[in-house]
């Protein structure tokens, strides 16, 4: 390259590199959170652009995918960005997963009163069901390059996605700087990085629910709602051993109780039989196993406890959606226990079918509960539904159960 071949190309790198800090001034987004919004909400950033974080994880369905199959239900599993894909695993809900703790393995207190469970020795926290991701960044960052989600080849094509919208230019430089688009994976990270903070506001974990209130003066729960809260927190249920982070009564963190402990168990959930066939898949889910950071063979067929803030309005229910009604997810719990009483799934009205990994199913923990009466399986239903985010209270549907006084 001669002298002013060299001058002319200086200039004209000079010329684009002010052009992009003159437009970094102008974004209309002022943080990272509201480009994270824009970003979460952006079906351009799939394949066939039919597809964003927001369609499996639906704002105004607690951050769920609510999308209904050909006989008017919720899909147990997300339709892809192809109109065909199905995957084996439920959407789990983005409310609150901004709580989560990186993946790791150790020890933890418990906090219930069933005083032989005392201590959890074992993989902890992550993002999805395997918490394959160590935080909210890296599970952004997932369903764009999953070929049954999203559909992007490559970190470069969601790239050239965001490049076509002059506003995400901006506001990329604006906030990570003049040279971010200089590399695909600094850029791509940049994009996860601003999601993730979408998904760490207020709007996510807003703590406002009947519970919630009731905690603070606001509101009173029913007498069913209590009882449901009393046999949830009991030495007579295990429904606590798993899904309490902190002591009852904690005077910090009691209002941020987020109904999981991130532990991960395998509570001998049947294969989805229904989705199976539709989706083609015929081999085991592996669950904690598929994690990299899985420490051998025991782990297979464990998934991460889930929060239970909204459960009553996220349905349908386990890992692979396989049941669709609360109240059968709490007599399948019970027939463990209460095999007389509960002795047919009422979704079939056939036996409860064999776990899909039988291996390593956590009977200790299942088989300590006391058999539970049909008025505090009513209760805990209750209960559960007084977990539902106040903006989420008209999604609580009218299914004959009656929680008033």
């Amino acid at each position: 390259m001669n002298t002013s071949s060299r001058t002319l190309a200086a200039c004209a790198a000079l010329v684009a590199c002010l052009a992009l800090v003159a437009c970094a001034g102008d974004s209309v987004f002022e943080s990272e959170e509201e480009l994270g919004e824009a970003l979460f909400h952006d079906p351009n950033l799939s394949l066939n652009r039919t597809m964003a974080c927001a369609t499996c994880h639906d704002p105004e369905r607690a951050f769920t995918d609510g999308r209904l199959d050909d006989q008017g239900r919720v899909r147990p599993a997300s339709l892809g960005d192809d109109g065909v894909s199905l995957g084996d695993r439920n959407a789990p809900t983005a409310a609150y997963a901004q709580l989560t703790p990186e993946f790791a393995y150790g020890a933890r207190a418990r906090h219930n009163k069933q005083n032989q469970h005392k201590l959890y020795e074992g993989a902890l926290g992550g993002l999805f069901w395997d918490g394959r991701a160590l935080e909210l960044e890296a599970q952004a960052g997932g369903p764009p390059l999953n070929l049954l989600e999203m559909g992007m080849p490559d970190e470069a094509a969601v790239v050239a996605r965001l490049l076509e919208n002059e506003d995400y230019e901006r506001a990329f430089v604006d906030l990570y700087g003049a040279d971010i688009f200089d590399r695909d994976d600094e850029a791509y990270a940049a994009m996860t990085r601003s999601i993730a903070a979408y998904e760490r506001t207020e709007l996510f974990a807003p703590f406002d629910s009947r519970y919630d209130r009731s905690l603070r003066g606001d509101a009173v729960l029913s007498f069913k709602e209590l009882t449901g809260k009393a046999v949830f927190f009991s030495q007579f249920a295990n429904c606590a051993i798993c899904h309490q982070l902190y002591s009852e009564g904690d005077p910090v963190n009691e209002t941020r109780e987020p109904f999981t402990s991130y532990e991960f168990h395998n509570i001998g959930v049947p294969a989805n039989e229904e989705l199976r066939a539709q989706n083609g898949v015929t081999e085991l889910d592996d669950g904690l196993l598929d994690n990299a950071g899985a420490r051998g063979p025991g782990e297979r067929g464990k998934f991460k406890v889930p929060t239970l803030r909204n459960v009553a309005v996220t349905g349908p229910y386990m890992h692979n959606g396989v049941f669709r009604e609360l109240r059968t997810t709490l007599e399948y719990y019970d027939h463990f226990n209460n095999p007389e009483l509960r002795a047919l799934n009422p979704e079939t009205g056939a036996p409860w079918a064999p776990p899909e990994v039988a291996d390593t199913v956590a009977d200790e923990l299942l088989r300590v509960s006391d058999p539970l009466a049909d008025h505090e399986i009513e209760g805990l239903v209750c209960f559960l539904r007084a977990l539902t985010d106040q903006r989420y209270e008209h999604l609580l549907a009218d299914d004959g159960v009656d929680c008033s006084d």
